[in-house]
């Protein structure tokens, strides 16, 4: 096998605003490998995959490829070499910059600070519950309740075998909020699904209101709610 040093193209300007769109989470997880070592694309999918980072981020080849492509486009990611090997096909390696580094330290910064506008699907579901015949509701916490539990299960199984083999806990931090995570829902869930079990939860959803009236208003989420207006 043969490499060819390949000499960095002159810089071009690229805009803050260019970076921060471009730092997706899969570009989080190829920039975190080349920050390891250089890399080329098939070897960081096969790292992300046997890794099981897919947890974080639909990790598929042609946008694998199309995120190497946007890094290099905005400097975070340079060509170190190309590789060359028989009559196989040339395989290009591909470094983090210094502009990489920055950008990938600001972005981790970023999500550990900052609470993102997520919008969970279960909030949604429970939101919407009401609409649904108590019977129904109840059978359909229950299987989220079990599909939580063998989740928990899984992630805990995986943290005991990587603490076995002497893998440092500071790699396995998002294995750990997940779980507690995970068991709030589990108890949460439950104890949600045993009131409606034994009827201490009423499934009524024209009695939690006055008809007409929406069971929440912008100012529940003040921290002053207005004051209500006296009906005279």
């Amino acid at each position: 096998m043969t490499t060819d040093h390949v000499v960095p193209a002159p810089a071009v300007e690229v805009t803050t605003a260019a970076v921060e769109r471009a730092m997706t989470p899969l570009a989080v997880l190829v920039l975190g490998l080349a920050a390891e070592r250089p890399m080329h694309p098939y070897e960081m999918l096969q790292t992300l995959l046997a890794r099981k980072e897919d947890r974080f981020a639909n990790i598929r080849p042609g946008s694998l490829y199309h995120t190497v492509d946007r890094l290099v486009d905005r400097e975070l990611l340079c060509v170190s070499d190309i590789e060359r090997s028989g009559n196989r096909p040339e395989r290009t390696v591909y470094a983090i910059t210094d502009r990489g580094r920055g950008a990938l330290s600001h972005r981790l910064t970023v999500l550990l600070q900052t609470p993102s506008a997520e919008y969970p699907e279960l909030y949604l579901g429970l939101a919407e519950a009401h609409e649904l015949p108590r019977s129904t509701v109840i059978e359909s916490l229950a299987v989220r309740i079990d599909a939580l539990t063998a989740e928990r299960a899984m992630f805990t199984t995986a943290a005991d075998q990587a603490s076995g083999r002497g893998v440092s806990e500071i790699y396995l931090l998002d294995i750990g909020c997940r779980c507690a995570t995970l068991t709030a829902q589990i108890e949460w869930l439950t104890d949600l699904h045993s009131r409606l079990v034994d009827g201490t939860l009423t499934w009524d959803a024209r009695g939690g209101c006055r008809a007409g009236d929406p069971p929440l208003t912008s100012d529940d989420f003040t921290a002053n709610p207005t004051t209500p207006k006296v009906t005279r």
